[in-house]
């Protein structure tokens, strides 16, 4: 469970945030503090039916090499598209992270086992998108499938990569995996206690908190855009004025 004290400042953190206006792109200065100043918790959020499209482009964004080591394959767009539309949000569990203009910068699937004999497996993928790398969100992801896996019963956990994927296998080695590489490809497996008290409670303390955070940026990014859209009609009507002035 987080300390109080972490509570606080992955508080302080979001607040800092929202208080900076919401621009296209991000400066130099802004990356590096970023880079730095990895909150202690990363609001990790549930993603249901209704944000199928946000996945969509999501992994549309990921660049080819990054598709590749993603899939196992060279997906094109459709083949992506595909993978998408084929998501059962029932049965698997999708987590996202996303950046304060709303944008799903990281994703996780967890997907469940559908044969009954293989009922307590699940299968972790994670994609982020090349500016938000370096700040630990793949470890992040994946600490937060186990925790639900757990949650729901779920007694192992298997990472299917390439063996050239060594951010993944990284993860997983980090958590206690065992990998076992076969060529171009590497499997890896985590033993996984069953769920207790403190798992279940930090599971909904997580997600409620993730929850506050991603509603929290949806009002902060009306009032920037707000804002934005009252210094383009101001500045139309200044440059209007100018020219019948002229």
């Amino acid at each position: 469970m987080f300390a109080t004290k972490d509570w606080l400042k992955a508080s302080w953190y979001a607040g800092r945030d929202l208080l900076r206006p919401v621009t296209s792109g991000s400066s130099a200065s802004d990356i590096h503090i970023h880079q730095q100043e990895t909150p202690v918790m990363v609001p990790i959020r549930s993603l249901g039916p209704s944000y199928r499209e946000r996945i969509t482009q999501h992994l549309l964004q990921l660049e080819p090499a990054d598709r590749y080591l993603r899939f196992g394959y060279a997906a094109n767009d459709e083949q992506i598209r595909r993978y998408a539309e084929q998501l059962n949000f029932e049965r698997d569990e999708i987590f996202g992270i996303y950046n304060r203009r709303l944008e799903l910068i990281a994703m996780a699937h967890l997907a469940f086992s559908e044969n009954p004999e293989h009922k307590p497996c699940a299968e972790f993928g994670v994609s982020v998108l090349k500016q938000a790398r370096g700040r630990g969100f793949g470890a992040r992801l994946f600490e937060r499938a186990v925790m639900h896996a757990r949650n729901e019963g779920v007694n192992m956990v298997f990472i299917h990569a390439l063996s050239e994927n060594t951010a993944m296998l990284k993860i997983a080695r980090n958590a206690g995996a065992t990998v076992r590489r076969d060529g171009s490809e590497a499997e890896a497996y985590l033993q996984i206690p069953p769920a207790s008290l403190d798992t279940r409670m930090t599971e909904m303390v997580e997600q409620q908190f993730a929850e506050v955070d991603y509603q929290l940026k949806k009002q902060a990014k009306q009032f920037w855009d707000f804002l934005a859209n009252v210094q383009e009609v101001r500045s139309g009507v200044q440059h209007a004025r100018h020219q019948s002035a002229e």
